[in-house]
Formats: C-alpha cells, structure tokens, sequence
C-alpha cells in the first residue's frame, strides 16, 4: 500500500512497493507460545493495487463470509522476548507504550516500569481480558486504553468534521474508527488495524467506491471480507486474526469480522470517508 496522499488512477501499479515477507516484523512477540498463533495471525493480506470492479451476481451476494474462529480476537498482548519465555507473573520490562500508560492510570510519568506501574497495568489487563496479565505496557494495552477513553463522544477533540451527510471517520492517531451523521455517533468507535510505515493508510478524504463482500486479495489470494474501497486498493475489511499488532496493515483498514459486518450493513456506495493522523508503531 502507498502511503502517498495522493489517489493514484485505478490500475496504477507501477508505483506500489513490494510488500515486505509476512510473519513477524517487530522486536515484540505475543506473549504465549510461538506455536500456538498461525503465522499469519501476524499479516494481514490487503490488496495492493485497485482491484477490479464490477457488480456481484445476487448469487454472490447471498453468501455470507464465514465466521472467524472462537479463539482469533484475543487481546495477546506482545511482550518482550523476555516475557515470553513463560513463568513471568510482573514484568520487569519498561513497555513501548510505558509513558502513555503511566499517564492513562494516573501513574507518575518517568517512562520506566516499576513494581507500582506493574500492579496497576496488571489489574487494567485483568479487568479488559488482556492475556498474559503481566503488567507489560504494550500495544494491546495501549489500544484497550484508547478506546475505552473514547467512550460514545471519540470526536470530542472535534477532528473529524461534522457534515449533513454521514461520514466516516477513521483515526490513525488512535487506531479508531466510528460513523457520525452530524453530532451523532452512528457507529462505533471500533477498534482498527491501519497501513504501517511505507503503507500508509491514505489520508484526507475519500468516498465509498466499490463494495464486495466477499472480496478475495488478487495478489494473496486470501480473504477480505466485507470489503469497501475508499481509496484505490485501501478498503475497510475484515479479517480472521487478531488487529491488535505492533505492526500495521498493508493499508486497509482491517477490522474485526462483527465490525466489519455491521459497517457493511450501514454504508453506501458514495458515502464519505475521512481520515487524519498517524499510526505510530514501536
């Protein structure tokens, strides 16, 4: 995926990089065994390139996308390697997002774990169903914080515009994403899984041009379910694996199936998309 702000014409493939290997492609790990979690519970297969539009058979579209598995969304924090190794009841480990974690508990601020920090992360995990409950300040940890603060108002800083008409509004910053139709809230905030460095999830705004629900990536040949492209080959979609993951998407905007399920039922062809920010990752 580019992380140009500017729309490429449909078909230009020309300029988009190669996507990295999939697997793992950060210093954090999910904190149980390796073997456990597929491979690719740690990439996404977004479309590359604008794909190919055309209008589903109502045959077509009267085939559901199949649930994901019971166990796919987990919060599995990723943790130092270190932590993984097992029998880690607090980490000693200063987390990624230890800052902004300390100042969400009201925690004092030094960037540095602490017993007092572990203990107080360890009982937010615990509440959220965050596993392993180990007090590390990751990703899933900081994601949690996030959309719980959130709450039914996610636009309170006001950056999403407010139109007539409805929009969505997709927030890197915060890997969020909710509809409004005016003031109100519609849909959402949900969490979200944007494009990472050198894929950027497209900025600005864009529109709903093509929806396809039971979409499958041209160049992975794996399932985008519920797809709706806003920009290019960028789509909202589900996917069968966790999102919570230090590093990003390809581009799209990766959602959990039910979440992805429910945006299918609320958009339309043409309907507005906005996005702002920046995904940050370790």
């Amino acid at each position: 995926m580019l992380a140009a702000a500017t729309l490429l014409p449909i078909g230009s493939a020309s300029a988009d990089p190669v996507p990295p290997d999939s697997g793992p492609q950060a210093e954090l790990v999910p904190g149980m065994p390796l073997d456990v979690l597929p491979l690719w519970q740690t990439d996404t297969p977004d479309q590359a390139t604008a794909p190919q539009v055309y209008t589903p058979s109502v045959e077509e579209d009267a085939v559901e996308p199949q649930d994901a598995p019971e166990e796919a969304y987990d919060r599995v924090e990723y943790v130092d390697p270190i932590d993984a190794l097992g029998g880690v009841k607090c980490s000693e480990e200063t987390g990624p997002q230890q800052r902004q974690v300390e100042q969400w508990l009201k925690l004092p601020v030094d960037g540095e774990q602490s017993a007092a920090d572990c203990r107080a992360i360890r009982a937010f995990q615990v509440k959220h169903k965050i596993k392993p409950a180990i007090g590390f300040a990751g990703p899933v940890t900081w994601a949690t914080m996030q959309l719980v603060s959130a709450g039914k108002n996610p636009n309170a800083d006001k950056k999403c515009p407010v139109r007539r008409y409805r929009v969505v509004c997709v927030d890197l910053d915060r890997q969020l994403t909710w509809v409004q139709e005016g003031k109100h809230v519609v849909f959402g905030p949900v969490p979200i899984r944007s494009g990472r460095e050198g894929y950027g999830t497209r900025t600005g705004w864009h529109a709903v041009y093509w929806r396809h629900k039971n979409h499958v990536s041209s160049l992975y040949n794996s399932p985008m379910p519920y797809s709706q492209f806003f920009s290019g080959g960028q789509a909202f979609h589900g996917v069968y694996a966790s999102i919570f993951t230090p590093i990003g998407s390809r581009g799209c905007v990766n959602l959990l199936l039910d979440d992805a399920r429910e945006l299918w039922g609320l958009l339309k062809q043409s309907d507005r998309v906005y996005v702002w920010g920046h995904r940050s990752e370790p």
